[in-house]
């Protein structure tokens, strides 16, 4: 199993300097070697350049400019090659899937923010002493850095990257570990269904309050965002802005996953079997196609383009990819079992009489079934279906 950890360093000045330099230096290598690609295809007769001819290349590099890339770890530099490479892979992979294909792009210095390191101690060295309350990380280049380590890594240090967030650096690192042992069995089961009014409603008829941090500080982002505009471009006094948009932003993206986390642990503690919708996120928050007016050429008729925007804000929000993502990691870890089912109908179908119609849910949340009477919650009767297709998922799975 692969864990991973995400610890704050704290660099002096000169370490800052050189992180900096890491990032910029390992952006430049980033972009050559897409102009390289980019120059091939077009004036060489379509020729395609692979990653392993451009990491034969890096010893080239290394003694042409050993002021810049001499001076980092190479493997480092094979970490930055292999990223351009897959920017590669996933562009024909959109192609051939008939999607929007987004050729990749250069980098801007500000806009490169991670250094990988594929492997503890080429390059770097992770300071394993278990009780030392001193913990340093070494980067080749930079030095021995300070990290605030808040929890031990248990296992195998496999991979080491430098990132950095605004002002603040940070060390993450992935762990090779042992199987978890499982959580004691609770017999219990559950369903559950995600919404928007509440973040999600059990078959239990519990409900968890949606936090919507995002609305919470859209008023203090709007304000941040309106001032960075009103900036100078390359002045201090943007600088400071952006910094300011930056921690505004930060401290939502932590919000949501601590909330995130709360809730799939208190999830995974409780029952052995969570059953749940299996959302295509990305295809519920697509804006609406345009509608032509036939009777006005150039013009387009209303197609509700406002109203979609706000629901896919408030789909943003909630965050449900990320603590779905959780949830999934964590019951892994716990020995609990989830399963996705197909959420089409669950909270139309009636958990009484199995009866399906649109009517059935006059409001958003109220569900009466026209056939046989039943009235509920309607992200309760949701979560019911969710659950009872989920235990049919269940037996029907070989053994």
């Amino acid at each position: 199993m692969i864990r991973a950890y995400k610890f704050l360093m704290r660099p002096t000045v000169g370490q800052t300097i050189a992180l900096g330099e890491m990032l910029r230096d390992h952006c430049s290598l980033y972009n050559g070697g897409l102009q390289e690609r980019r120059d091939a295809y077009r004036h060489a007769s379509k020729t395609t350049i692979r990653y392993g001819q451009q990491s034969v290349q890096l010893k080239e590099i290394r003694a042409f400019d050993p002021e810049r890339q001499g001076r980092w770890s190479f493997s480092s530099q094979q970490a930055t090659l292999r990223r351009l490479d897959k920017a590669f892979a996933a562009f024909f992979r959109r192609i051939k899937a008939g999607e929007t294909p987004g050729y990749p792009r250069f980098r801007g210095v500000g806009r490169f923010d991670t250094v990988d390191f594929p492997r503890d101690g080429d390059g770097c060295h992770w300071d394993s002493t278990p009780h030392d309350p001193v913990t340093r990380v070494r980067f080749q280049g930079v030095g021995h850095v300070r990290v605030h380590r808040h929890r031990p890594v248990a296992g195998r240090v496999k991979t080491v990257s430098v990132k950095r967030e605004d002002r603040r650096w940070y060390v993450v690192l992935t762990a090779e570990q042992g199987d978890p042992e499982p959580l004691p069995a609770t017999g219990s089961v559950v369903g559950i269904d995600m919404g928007i009014a509440s973040f999600l409603t059990t078959s239990n008829g519990e409900h968890v309050p949606n936090p919507r941090h995002g609305a919470k500080a859209a008023a203090k982002l709007g304000a941040a965002q309106q001032a960075l505009s009103r900036c100078k471009r390359g002045s201090k006094r943007r600088r400071k802005a952006i910094s300011k948009v930056a921690t505004l932003h930060r401290k939502v993206r932590r919000q949501r996953l601590d909330h995130a986390h709360k809730t799939a642990l208190d999830l995974v503690r409780e029952y052995d079997l969570i059953a749940l919708e299996d959302l295509r996120i990305r295809n519920m928050s697509k804006a609406p196609a345009p509608k032509p007016d036939p009777e006005k050429p150039g013009g387009f008729l209303p197609n509700g383009a406002g109203a979609k925007a706000g629901l896919n804000r408030s789909i943003a929000d909630a965050g449900w990819g990320v603590f779905l993502m959780i949830l999934n990691a964590k019951a892994a870890s716990a020995g609990r079992e989830v399963i996705a089912v197909d959420p089409r109908n669950t909270s139309r179908r009636c958990p009484r009489c199995g009866h399906t119609a649109k009517e059935n849910r006059p409001t958003q949340e109220k569900f009466h079934c026209v056939s046989c009477g039943h009235t509920a919650h309607a992200d309760v009767v949701g979560a019911l279906n969710v659950l009872r297709a989920g235990l049919v998922r269940r037996e029907a799975a070989p053994a």
